[in-house]
């Protein structure tokens, strides 16, 4: 609120100013008028110029100082070259303006060069502002995956959604094949969760490469430009992009190092969905997608059974887990009701021996 108020008070000293001295040779008023059209430009200029970090302020201060020297320089030349008049000075003019513009926008974007730590005392506060950005993939997209991470906020930095993917998932949504058009949709709806999602910076660039054809060198490309990570999870891409130097976040191998660890002796219940390759065996998965092999379950399809794990295969396609079922454990299980099993006591084999043996044993006197 203070700043407003300062604000505020220097614009109608400027517009007073100009009221009293009427610098534009206008009516008082209308001298007012200018002078607090140009006291709102300052304010402007001066808002701008808060939001920009200390290395651009030097960099473009430096760039302007050089820039109005070689203007002189120039000036010197053009002088000598042609007669006094109002071409000779339009000259001079524009070459100032000119040279001091150049070196206030070149400048400015060099000046994140500056090392102001090294200087130490006040520009040692100056800290390393360097942005990490994610580069998404249509098929990280398309999986939707990458919003439930997002939506932890184990993702920092920018997520960078290139042009060329947007298009390339749009030519995915409108496509003639029911699946593929379906996919593309929920790529377009996950794209808008994302967007969504408060603690999390999304910015779609518009970087093409033209002379690049294959969507994933353009990629790769945009890495490069953008010194950022590629988040896939397509196993080509990742093997393309490790051998030109770029790094890169695989979707699946997260999923792979966050799947529970299974050792061998544990025992598991498991859902038999189908038969194995192997002879006798059934094939489960856990809620994770990974597979189990199951030895001696393929009786079994169908239903919930406990195994016990013989032994677990890493690949790189992902985690197999390998067990094998006990039909004993089974016969336990469907034993009758209502039968002491307590070790010691004989157990009838089946439920119609009960009445026989209950028939032979003696009656008792009256």
């Amino acid at each position: 609120m203070d700043i407003v108020l300062i604000r505020l008070i220097f614009v109608l000293t400027i517009a007073a100013v100009c009221d009293l001295l009427q610098p534009f040779g206008l009516s008082s008023r209308a001298d007012a008028v200018v002078g607090a059209v140009i006291g709102l430009a300052i304010v402007l200029f001066e808002v701008r110029l808060r939001e920009i970090s200390l290395k651009r302020l030097i960099g473009s201060a430096i760039g302007s100082v050089l820039g109005i020297f070689g203007a002189y320089l120039f000036s010197l030349v053009i002088r000598n070259s042609l007669k006094p008049g109002a071409t000779q000075s339009f000259l001079q003019l524009m070459v100032i303006l000119l040279m001091a513009y150049v070196g206030l926008i070149v400048g400015a974007n060099k000046g994140d060069l500056l090392n102001l730590s090294a200087l130490g005392g006040i520009f040692g506060g100056e800290k390393q502002s360097k942005k990490s950005y994610k580069i998404l993939d249509t098929s990280v997209i398309i999986d939707g995956r990458i919003a439930d991470i997002a939506e932890t906020g184990f993702l920092d930095g920018v997520l960078v959604i290139p042009q060329f993917v947007l298009r390339e998932l749009q030519l995915v949504a409108d496509s003639a094949d029911s699946l593929k058009r379906n996919r593309g949709r929920r790529g377009l709806d996950i794209l808008q969760r994302i967007q969504k999602i408060v603690t999390l910076q999304v910015q779609i660039v518009e970087n093409d490469f033209p002379a690049v054809r294959e969507v994933d060198m353009k990629l790769i490309e945009l890495a490069k430009l953008l010194e950022g990570k590629i988040v896939t999870n397509d196993f080509n891409l990742n093997k393309v992009a490790q051998l030109q130097g770029v790094e890169v976040l695989n979707i699946n191998e997260l999923a792979n190092s966050l799947k529970p660890i299974v050792l061998p002796g544990e025992a598991m219940r498991v859902f038999i969905l189908k038969e194995g390759k192997e002879y006798n065996q059934g094939v489960a998965y856990l809620d994770d997608g990974t597979m189990v092999v199951v030895d001696n379950a393929r009786k079994m399809i169908g239903k919930t059974i406990d195994i016990a794990v013989t032994s677990v295969l890493q690949t790189t396609a992902g985690k197999m887990i390998f067990g094998k079922f006990d039909e004993r454990a089974v016969v336990r299980v469907e034993a009758p009701r209502g039968v002491n099993s307590r070790p010691g006591q004989p157990q009838p084999s089946s439920p119609q021996t009960a009445p026989a043996a209950a028939s032979e044993r003696p009656a008792e006197p009256v």
